[in-house]
C-alpha cells in the first residue's frame, strides 16, 4: 500500500497547490449553501433536507468534474506509460487516483456541517437524519466517484470523460423515476439499481446492509473495470 499512499499524497499536494480544489469547493458550498437557505427561509424548514436535496443534484455534475482528468489527462500528456514503468500494479494507480478526490469530496462535504451547526442554534434538527444523509452522501460521492474514474480510463479526451461519467450517473439516478413506465417485476428490479432509491433510505436515518452493499458493489465494480481498462493497454 506504501504505493498507493505515494500516490494519493502526490494528487492532493497537486490539488491544493492549485486553485482546483479551492474552485471546486467554493462552488460547491455556494450552490448547496444557497439551497440550505431556501429551504431554512422560504420554505420555513429547520432541517437538512433543502441542502441534501441540493448536495446530491450537485454532485450529477461536480463529480464528473474532478474525475474526467484523473486518467484521461495522463494518458494525453504520456505519463501514464512512465507510471507503467515503476513499481506499480494497476490498482496501485486505480486506488492512488480515487483515493485523494474521495478525499477532497469528503472534506467538501464536512465543511457543509456548519449549517447543521447553524440549525443547533435556532432549532433542533433531528441527529438521525441528519447522520444518515451525510452518510448516504459519502457513498452515494463514492459511487459516482468510481464511475467517473472509469470512464477517465477510457479516453484522453477529458470531454469526453466527463460527458461519459455524466450520462452513467444521470442513468442510475434516474432509475426510481422513471419504475412507472415498467411492469412490477421490472420496476423493483430498476428500482433496486436506483442510486436516488438507497439514498432515500439511508437517509431516512436507517442504515440497512442492503443499501451499504449496493453502495460498496457498485465502488468495487467500477474500479475493478478500471483496471481492466488499464490492462487493455498492454494487449495491444
Amino acid at each position: 500500500m506504501t504505493q498507493v499512499m505515494v500516490l494519493t499524497r502526490r494528487e492532493l499536494r497537486a490539488y491544493f497547490s492549485s486553485p482546483v480544489a479551492y474552485i471546486i469547493i467554493t462552488l460547491f458550498l455556494l450552490f448547496v449553501g444557497w439551497f440550505f437557505a431556501s429551504s431554512l427561509f422560504l420554505a420555513n424548514s429547520a432541517d437538512l433536507r433543502g441542502l441534501f436535496n441540493g448536495a446530491r443534484m450537485m454532485v450529477l455534475f461536480f463529480i464528473p468534474a474532478i474525475s474526467m482528468r484523473l486518467l484521461a489527462e495522463e494518458k494525453r500528456l504520456g505519463t501514464i506509460e512512465i507510471l507503467s514503468t515503476m513499481p506499480l500494479k494497476d490498482w496501485h494507480l486505480v486506488l492512488g487516483k480515487f483515493l485523494p478526490s474521495y478525499i477532497l469530496i469528503g472534506i467538501t462535504l464536512l465543511l457543509t456541517l456548519v449549517h447543521y451547526i447553524t440549525l443547533l442554534f435556532i432549532g433542533e434538527p433531528d441527529f438521525g437524519a441528519a447522520f444518515g444523509g451525510y452518510v448516504g452522501m459519502f457513498l452515494m460521492s463514492g459511487a459516482y466517484l468510481s464511475i467517473g474514474l472509469f470512464t477517465s480510463s477510457l479516453t484522453r479526451n477529458q470531454i469526453v470523460a466527463f460527458i461519459g461519467g455524466f450520462v452513467i450517473i444521470l442513468a442510475l439516478f434516474l432509475m426510481d423515476k422513471v419504475v412507472i413506465f415498467f411492469p412490477p417485476a421490472l420496476a423493483t428490479f430498476f428500482e433496486f439499481l436506483s442510486t436516488d432509491y438507497h439514498y432515500d433510505n439511508i437517509a431516512r436515518g436507517v442504515i440497512d446492509t442492503r443499501d451499504l452493499i449496493y453502495y460498496f458493489s457498485l465502488m468495487f465494480f467500477f474500479l475493478y473495470l478500471t483496471v481492466v481498462s488499464l490492462q487493455t493497454r498492454k494487449w495491444r
